[in-house]
This record gives C-alpha cells, structure tokens and sequence, in this order.
C-alpha cells in the first residue's frame, strides 16, 4: 500500500546521506559488526555486497527474490552514510528506520561532529511517461513564464533540456536548506527517432543541515528534524505546484 506521498506518483523513495570530511576507513570487522547490528534490528537486510571498490552495500532480499512494493537499503562510501526506503509503508516507518542507523553509525563508524559535513534528506517522486520529458516539463510549468518562447518558440524543433533547478535558505544563517529539481531522462536519440522508452521523470526535494554553524543536534535528530521539514515542503509545495501538475499533464497524453 502506498503512502500518503506515494499516492502522488509511480514511485517514492526516501534517501538519507550523511556527508563527511574526511574518508571512512573502517576495517573488515568493524563493517560486519555495523552490519550485523542492522541485520539484527531489521533481519530481511541480509544481502551484502560490494557496489564498486570502495563502496559496500547492505540491502534487503536477494537478487532471485521477487520486488517487493517497499525495500530498504544501507550504503558505506569513502566520504558518506546513506540510506534508502523505496516505498515506505508510512512515515513513521522510515523515521524509525533512519534514527536507528543514524544512532548507531557514528559509534560503529568513528564519526565524531567535527567529521560532519552535512545532512541531506531527499525525497524522490517517480512519474512514468513515454515521451519528450523537456518537452512536457516545458507545457506544464512554464507555458506562461517569459522563457517559454525559447524552450518552445518557432526555433525550437525540440525542448531538449529543461530541468529546473532551485534553491531556497530555509533559516538567516543559511544552515538549513532545500532544493526542488525536475529531472527528465529523454535522449536526443528518442527525439531525431520518434521512438521513445518510458522513463522515470523525477522531482526531487532536498532538505539539507549544514554542520558548525551553531550548537549541534545529535545525528538522529538533526535527520528528524529534516524529515519533518521535508514533510511540510512536500505537502505546501514540491506537490501541489510541481508533482501534481506533472501527474496530470502525463495522465492527459495518450
């Protein structure tokens, strides 16, 4: 069952990625002991492997098992912590999920403030649509902004590349941010063919804490604190003005 975000589109995702200063460098028994910690809390992450030669990932299920409608996912980077939840099942959910890593993480890991470069909480909604996403981009938000008649003027012979892009300071200090991106995924192959893929078009909302500016919260929560943000951004904004106009213009396209 989708929840209340996911409704709004094809897919939802959740991320959570902990930005560092200096490189991760934890040995062998030291990833398996954070791991198996996890593995303990949430017994379906089982699966672990090796994403590049830098990265591990722990994840749920197993390659041959069938997708299940929501699955989570752990990843270690050199310089971050980051975290999944494909389709929720609700919010609380995924608190519960991101403020467990986040309280064991910084012991397991030696992760000290000093160590934090920022906090990011990105919500991610996916719409299907087989066509010119620049295009639809375009129709759909801009079509009475002074630039529609460069992005679909007499010149035009396709919009080949319209994903806006904003950013907005959410305190004085500027510690606390968001971003809203639209992200298209039509080649300029699929526009000289005419033979176009469904893809994902995404909106994402990014809410992010910047370390040092003032007394720091602990890490788990500093990431409430971002979700909660998220939650309100999502609800007064990213939806109404962005992700439900896309919808629809996608739902009104044979």
């Amino acid at each position: 069952m989708k929840n209340s975000f996911g409704a709004h589109c094809d897919d939802f995702c959740v991320t959570g990625r902990l930005f560092l200063k200096l490189d991760l460098a934890p040995d062998r028994e030291t990833v398996l002991h954070f791991f198996e910690r996890v593995g303990r809390e949430y017994p379906s992450l089982r699966r672990m492997r090796r994403r590049n030669e830098r990265s591990l990932v722990l994840e749920e299920g197993d390659p041959d098992d069938a997708i299940s409608e929501s699955r989570r996912w752990i990843r270690l980077d050199p310089q971050s912590v980051r975290f999944g939840y494909f389709e929720p099942q609700d919010r609380q959910a995924c608190r519960r999920f991101g403020r467990f890593l986040f309280d064991q993480a910084p012991a397991h890991l030696t992760i000290s403030d000093l160590d934090i470069d920022r906090l990011d909480v990105v919500y991610s909604f996916e719409m299907e649509y087989r066509g010119n996403h620049d295009r639809l981009v375009a129709e759909t938000l801009f079509a009475d902004h002074p630039l529609a008649q460069f992005l679909m003027g007499d010149e035009a012979a396709h919009t080949i590349d319209c994903q806006p892009y904003f950013g907005i300071a959410l305190r004085p200090e500027c510690d606390l941010q968001a971003y809203l991106e639209v992200k298209g995924r039509t080649s300029t192959f699929e526009l000289r063919t005419g033979e176009f893929e469904p893809q994902f078009l995404s909106v994402q909302l990014t809410v992010r804490r910047y370390w040092g500016f003032s007394r720091n919260p602990e890490l788990s929560d500093a990431l409430i604190e971002l979700m909660d943000a998220a939650d309100e951004l999502a609800v007064r904004r990213a939806i109404p003005l962005v992700v439900n106009p896309l919808a629809q213009a996608i739902a009104s396209r044979p």
